[in-house]
């Protein structure tokens, strides 16, 4: 059902912003967010719990460990329930499967080419892969290894030594890691721009994600249906199913 004549955006949606893509729908901004605040605060109470002089100035260690040993918890929790949100799914399914222009994007990044050509990317190119590949191995494993700290007699034959040493390992190689994933958000403010509104200019996802907008050929986009490539007619039924991209609903 259409709001009216001539309009693309279903009855109760906002209808797509002229010159811009929908890449992100509520619910998979919200996901990132929660999962970057709860991030955040396990890095800023484990700082206060390692490093003695801010230890000393922030006091109140037992505050310190019961949020950090939360915040740990429920970090999982975002996705958990960003699985409810089809798009939030289907965003999940692209990040774990490599495409053969990923090799391409990888071999250029090691060359260092920047040309966008020289690295073809889905909606996800393949260092996003990757990172995201890693950071989630990386959490299980730190609640692993929060958990035998938490309860020293969980699993008797690893020692608490082992466990600290492998928590703490990682929790740099993260903090690192994290600083990384800012720097790359920083230089570039359209990817932000999409993280916080949903929407990206559509030259900047034709010139960094060309094969997304290739892999989603029937949605809304500048307020416009596109075409099928095929008929050349607007297509609507199965195969006009919002998308990740270019869907029309909000999570």
């Amino acid at each position: 059902m259409r709001s009216t004549d001539g309009s693309t955006a279903p009855t109760g949606t906002r209808p797509e912003r002229p010159g811009r893509v929908r890449r992100f729908t509520a619910a998979e901004r919200w996901v990132h967010r929660a999962t970057g605040y709860l991030m955040l605060l396990c890095l800023v109470t484990a700082a206060c719990l390692y490093f003695g002089p801010l230890a000393q100035l922030v006091g109140r260690r037992h505050l310190m460990v019961t949020v950090h040993e939360w915040s740990g918890i429920l970090l999982p929790a975002p996705v958990l329930l960003g699985l409810f949100s089809p798009a939030f799914r289907a965003d999940l399914r692209r990040l774990n499967r490599f495409a053969v222009y990923d090799r391409r994007w990888l071999r250029a990044a090691r060359r260092r080419l920047r040309a966008p050509g020289a690295r073809p990317a889905g909606k996800f190119n393949a260092g996003q892969k990757l990172y995201a590949g890693w950071i989630a191995g990386a959490v299980l494993v730190m609640m692993f290894t929060g958990l035998l700290m938490w309860f020293m007699g969980l699993l008797p034959f690893i020692s608490r030594t082992s466990a600290i040493f492998v928590h703490d390992v990682l929790a740099w190689a993260i903090a690192l890691v994290l600083i990384g994933h800012l720097r790359k958000a920083y230089e570039d403010p359209e990817a932000r721009l999409g993280m916080r509104t949903g929407y990206v200019d559509r030259a900047w996802a034709t010139r960094h994600h060309a094969k997304w907008l290739e892999e989603e050929p029937v949605g809304t986009v500048s307020g416009k249906t596109r075409e099928h490539p095929h008929d050349g007619a607007n297509v609507r039924g199965r195969d006009a199913r919002p998308s990740a991209a270019t869907d029309a609903y909000d999570g």
